[in-house]
């Protein structure tokens, strides 16, 4: 088990979304969160206290939790004199990058002088299985997305903790170092092997009651370039019942992807529905999920009532406004 509570760890994020480890964390764990620490030139915020590392020990901090998720998932080598401090000072460290903690020689020697623990949480778990396609029982929403980073994993603990509320059935299934970071279980499915990813979401979304509803963290984007195999890897294994389809609408481009648009949502749903009938023939768009961080109240209102009138679809920003129609589109 991760210790809490966290001090999280910015870096030199070069923006916002490049903290977005540690901003789901703030936004879903808020009592794990005791404050963050940047390093010069970090362009991310997440308005907890700024504190040093002596600092964050004698606040309570337990786990400095590497909340940065840069492309390629990488331990810059400007970080190290920040990471074996923390161990120095009495803190474990926690991330969920590519490159791992375990792998990197100054972190390992500054764990075993100090007792310290070393938590990659991107490493899987188990040994998973061949998908084989067998229906299961149960009910299972799977998030989808216009691109990466837009919102999915909020969606799908949004709809998980209404659902709770509401005394339904229902689990968050996190799929993604964030998700394992604020649940404590999961798949970090890209870094399982390709030929047992969606065998690792059968795994992941087991037989269960018939009124049981599984919410798949989703991953990537069907017209991401660079991750649309752990998306179809996570239709095929998750064989949903019901997708959402997710969007931010400020951006100009894929993320990290220049050269390519965004798709509409309407091509979202087609591409998305196609690929899940090959698994599931009674699978069903429910509803679209918009993440207007980026607009003001009236700007996002707006927004979010012209979507709903061109798709027909129930549209909202369920962190904004709570996923409830969302869940009633589930019935």
């Amino acid at each position: 088990m991760i210790a809490a509570p966290y001090l999280l760890f910015l870096g030199d994020a070069a923006d916002p979304l490049a903290a977005k480890v540690a901003q789901g964390i703030r936004d879903w764990r808020p009592e794990s969160a005791i404050g963050q620490y940047r390093m010069q030139g970090c362009n991310a915020d997440l308005g907890l206290p700024d504190m040093g590392i002596a600092e964050a020990v004698a606040a309570g901090a337990r786990t400095l939790v590497v909340g940065v998720a840069n492309r390629g998932g990488v331990i810059s080598p400007a970080w190290i004199s920040v990471l074996t401090e923390a161990m120095a000072q009495g803190m474990d460290i926690a991330s969920g990058l590519h490159n791992l903690l375990r792998d990197e020689s100054e972190l390992v020697a500054a764990a075993m002088a100090h007792g310290r623990r070393l938590h990659d949480v991107r490493v899987p778990p188990h040994r998973y299985p061949v998908a084989d396609g067998r229906r299961r029982q149960g009910r299972r929403c799977l998030a989808v997305g216009t691109d990466c980073s837009v919102g999915k994993m909020y969606t799908a603990l949004a709809m998980e903790r209404e659902m709770r509320a509401r005394g339904m059935k229902a689990t968050f299934r996190a799929t993604g170092q964030t998700g394992i970071l604020i649940t404590g279980a999961g798949v970090p499915l890209d870094a399982v092997v390709a030929d047992f990813m969606a065998g690792s979401i059968e795994w992941l979304t087991p037989d269960n009651d018939e009124d049981h509803w599984d919410l798949i963290e989703g991953q990537g984007s069907l017209f991401h370039v660079s991750y649309s195999g752990v998306t179809l890897a996570l239709i095929h294994g998750g064989q949903p019942d019901a997708l959402v389809l997710c969007h931010e609408p400020t951006r100009a481009h894929m993320r990290g992807l220049p050269g390519y648009p965004l798709p509409t949502l309407e091509a979202l749903r087609e591409l998305s529905l196609e690929m899940a009938r090959m698994v599931n023939p009674e699978v069903r768009v429910v509803g679209v999920s918009v993440n207007t961080a980026g607009l003001g109240e009236a700007a996002a209102l707006a927004l979010l009532a012209g979507t709903e009138a061109r798709l027909g679809l129930p549209t909202v920003d369920p962190f904004r406004q709570g996923a409830g129609r969302l869940v009633d589109a589930l019935a």
